[in-house]
This record gives C-alpha cells, sequence and structure tokens, in this order.
C-alpha cells in the first residue's frame, strides 16, 4: 500500500528543484497532484505528464501565491477539480540576495511576499477544506538561514524565520481540528540553482558538513512524505532540519 494513496497534494512553486522533487515522491507514493509554476508553461506540462504516468491525478495551475486573490481562487479550484485536500506543501520562494546596506525596498518586499505572505495566503485558504473534513497536514519550507541566520541575506533570513513562527501558532489553533502544521528546514541543497556555483566553493560547503555531502531534492522529499503521511500523525508544531548536521 503507498502510504499517500488517494490523498490530494497542493505544491507551490513545483516546477524546478525541491518542489518538483515533493511533487515526484508524493505521485510515487499514490498522491494525486496540484502544484502552482510562476511562469513556465513548458516546464510545468512536462511535470505535469511526468507525474500523471505514474498513474495518478496532476494539473498545473499558474498562479502567484504571493498574491491574496490568486491564493483563494487556486484552493477553490482544486477542491473543486480534486475534490478535496488533505496536504498543502508551501514551498514557492526567491532569493535576493545583497547586504543591507545595499538592499532596496523592492528586494525586502518581493522575498517577504513571495516567502512568507505566500504561506499565509494558501493556509488561510487550505484551513477552509480541511476544517470541514477534520483532517489535513500544512508543510512549511523553512531554512537551516531562517534558524541562524546569513550575511546577505536579511531578507530571505526573516522570512524563513517568520515561517517557523507562523507554523507554529498554526499548529496551536488548528491542532484540536486534526490539522498538523511542520516546517522543514534544508540545509545545502544541491539543485539546478548551485550548479552554477564555483565548484571549488560547493566544495568548501560540502566539507563543513558533517555528512559531507549537499543534500539531494530527494532528502527533503523524503521528510515531506513522512509528515505529509499518516506515520506522522502525532507531530505538529515541529521543525525538522534537514540539513546533513549543519546546525548541530
Amino acid at each position: 500500500m503507498k502510504i499517500l494513496q488517494g490523498k490530494v497534494a497542493l505544491i507551490t512553486g513545483a516546477s524546478r528543484g525541491i518542489g518538483r522533487g515533493i511533487a515526484l515522491r508524493f505521485a510515487q507514493e499514490g498522491a494525486n497532484i496540484a502544484f502552482t509554476y510562476a511562469s513556465s508553461e513548458e516546464k510545468a506540462k512536462a511535470l505535469e505528464n511526468e507525474l500523471s504516468a505514474l498513474g495518478i491525478k496532476a494539473k498545473g495551475y499558474k498562479s502567484d501565491a504571493a498574491n491574496f486573490d490568486q491564493a483563494m481562487q487556486l484552493v477553490d479550484d482544486v477542491v473543486k477539480e480534486f475534490g478535496t485536500l488533505d496536504v498543502l506543501v508551501n514551498n514557492a520562494g526567491i532569493t535576493r540576495d545583497t547586504l543591507l546596506m545595499r538592499m532596496t525596498e523592492q528586494q525586502w518586499d518581493e522575498v517577504i511576499n513571495t516567502n512568507l505572505k505566500s504561506v499565509f495566503n494558501l493556509t488561510k485558504a487550505a484551513q477552509k477544506p480541511m476544517l470541514k473534513q477534520r483532517n489535513g497536514s500544512i508543510i512549511n519550507m523553512s531554512s537551516v538561514v531562517g534558524v541562524k541566520g546569513n550575511a546577505g541575506q536579511s531578507n530571505y533570513s526573516a522570512s524563513k524565520a517568520g515561517i517557523i513562527g507562523f507554523t507554529k501558532s498554526i499548529a496551536l489553533e488548528l491542532g484540536s481540528r486534526n490539522i498538523r502544521s511542520n516546517a522543514i528546514a534544508p540545509g545545502f541543497i544541491e539543485t539546478e540553482m548551485t550548479e552554477v556555483l564555483d565548484e571549488k566553493v560547493v566544495q568548501g560547503w560540502r566539507d563543513s558538513i558533517p555528512l559531507k555531502r549537499g543534500g539531494t531534492t530527494e532528502d527533503v522529499a523524503n521528510a515531506c512524505l513522512f509528515l505529509a503521511s499518516d506515520l506522522s500523525s502525532y507531530i505538529t508544531g515541529q521543525t525538522i532540519h534537514v540539513c546533513g548536521g549543519m546546525l548541530t
């Protein structure tokens, strides 16, 4: 029996990287997948086809998670199409890295809106069907940077720290209705975004990690799978660090 058989999961920002890895892992375990993408319809269609080939229902939605009205409409559309919503993965995120002395108001606002406001938007929208069925799992993508901070990423760090506080508060609000809220804090995960970096720099990061390697999208997806499934039915309000021991 696949551990997410018959469940419906909504994953934001899933056309590449970690989000894509989560969508594939969930589909392998029997979940029907709704996902959002920002711009590339070609990548979204390719993912839709790849997921459908695993024998599940999949549909991509072009939607801006940072837009409140679009988030509300998205959840309505997903419930109408799939019949329910069991798992929400708030994964959409961007970086606009620079030192505070050079950071513009726009760079601050873009990161806070995309990374943090989007979590508010989608969680508020998703709680309605979850409250109705008295069941659900909300998984919010934070970061080790939200725990330890990082020079040149004050906007990103603030957004990811905010996600942890929000996650705990929602766990307290919705726990009595059997709706769980947890966060995942990835460390250095090797994706297409890190492939453009200097190999010596990347190797230096790997050497500083106790497990001596960067993480994979599968490492993060497996943690998400656990939190999405009934295997974690007594876990809420927690942050799981998927970082190879980086924060140890």
